[in-house]
């Protein structure tokens, strides 16, 4: 397509888009406010306060323990089940339990023990800290000389084919890898990368978070081993919402995870002294699931289903191509580099655009006041991004409520921001949370 810089063009977009309606369904207190941090945080969906309601005055208020077995013992089985049809899995399939961390933590485990005598554990510098973190701990506590190799990349936005290719090998117990890159939105070809693992005889394990509910998945038709995710950016969960994980079918009896709480059990209230693994994904299950944060979760997976993973794929890349397209003209001459794939088959739901003062520009893309004068006809618009050091401001895609003039409006103050030198009136203190 062939995109303008005219305000009126982002209008027609928003004219066209068939998946607009599906804004109306999320809360948007400030019109002259625009979000670009779905893939931190997701919006509120309109519906998950009068859930909630439910479920605090009714099921708690009124029903009380009978809630157990009226729905909740169930919820964690069957919200992974939604999950599944939203990444290509079967039911039966998908728990949402804990935390991502919790659960890498679990199948990690589980996968090195079920590869004895292989040391390496195949990661890359991409990935999110977390997560490396949790390998790292693993290897402490294991004490039984595993080891965990990076694949490094040449530019802090891709990682080659060709080098993921050398780093797996006989030695190699578990790939463990971000789907896409937090900081650059770099997107893997995970069937090609499982099906290497495979080859080497080693597990895969996929963190999702920043692909579920952006990125079209299919973990089943790939032959993907475990994943894990979390419910709080494009699935709109609410902050803190807990995750979840997939364990392939077939390997659900064959491994064995290093947390036994009574949930996991094959007959928690059997009230056995000693532990029994449940024969299915419920295994994976640790202690009493958190009801409200869970039931949170169900109504923007409902919407996502709705609205279908093709076609928010589909205006994800439009919308992610008119970003770049604006940047390149308005962004670029300033000083902005492009810090992701400008190919969208290597491209997650986010856009990474690299600047010396970045923290700074975010800080006043922020906080800039409502009553700043600006040259264009519209009120001074904020617009809230997020910072990744050490000079990422990161601009998410949700196509659920993201709109074209979201976007133009959001590149053409960050644009003013800039050649105005508003930022420099802004600390560059770090702030505890960016």
């Amino acid at each position: 397509m062939k995109f303008s810089t005219d305000p009126n063009f982002a209008s027609l977009l928003d004219q066209q888009d068939e998946l607009a309606p599906f804004r109306q369904r999320f809360i948007i207190y400030d019109p002259n406010t625009i979000y670009l941090d779905g893939n931190s945080l997701g919006r509120l969906p309109a519906e998950t306060p009068e859930t909630m309601q439910t479920v605090i005055a009714d099921q708690w208020g009124q029903r009380l323990i009978r809630s157990w077995n009226e729905n909740w013992i169930d919820s964690p089985n069957a919200l992974g089940d939604k999950i599944a049809k939203l990444i290509g899995a079967q039911p039966g399939e998908v728990l949402v339990s804990d935390s991502t961390s919790a659960n890498l933590f679990k199948l990690a485990c589980a996968a090195l023990r079920a590869r004895p005598g292989r040391p390496k554990i195949v990661s890359d510098a991409l990935n999110f800290p977390s997560d490396l973190y949790i390998f790292q701990g693993i290897i402490d506590w294991l004490e039984q000389g595993h080891r965990l190799e990076l694949i490094r990349s040449q530019d802090d936005i891709h990682i080659q084919p060709a080098e993921i290719a050398a780093a797996i090998d006989p030695q190699t117990a578990l790939v463990a890898l971000t789907h896409v890159a937090f900081k650059s939105a770099f997107m893997y070809d995970m069937q090609a990368v499982t099906e290497l693992a495979h080859q080497s005889g080693a597990l895969t394990l996929w963190d999702l978070s920043h692909s579920v509910g952006a990125v079209p998945l299919e973990l089943e038709a790939w032959g993907v081993d475990l994943a894990v995710g979390c419910t709080y950016k494009y699935l709109n969960g609410g902050p803190g919402a807990p995750a979840f994980l997939y364990v392939r079918r077939e390997l659900q009896n064959e491994l064995t995870q290093p947390i036994w709480g009574w949930f996991g059990a094959q007959s928690p209230f059997d009230f056995d002294l000693e532990f029994t693994p449940a024969e299915d994904i419920a295994r994976f299950r640790v202690g009493t699931a958190p009801m409200l944060s869970m039931l949170a979760i169900e109504p923007a997976l409902d919407i996502l289903l709705e609205a279908g993973m093709a076609r928010l794929r589909e205006k994800s890349v439009r919308q992610t191509e008119y970003l770049l397209f604006l940047a390149k003209k308005w962004l670029l001459p300033l000083g902005f580099q492009i810090g992701s794939p400008q190919d969208s088959r290597q491209r997650g739901s986010h856009i990474s655009l690299r600047h010396r003062e970045a923290y700074r520009i975010s800080r006043a893309m922020i906080e800039l006041p409502p009553s700043t004068a600006h040259p264009g006809s519209h009120p001074a618009t904020r617009v809230i991004p997020d910072f990744r050091a050490p000079d990422n401001i990161r601009l998410g895609i949700a196509p659920l409520y993201t709109s074209y003039q979201d976007i133009q409006r959001a590149l053409d103050t960050m644009r003013w921001i800039v050649e105005e030198q508003i930022y420099r009136g802004y600390s560059d203190e770090r702030q505890a949370v960016t």
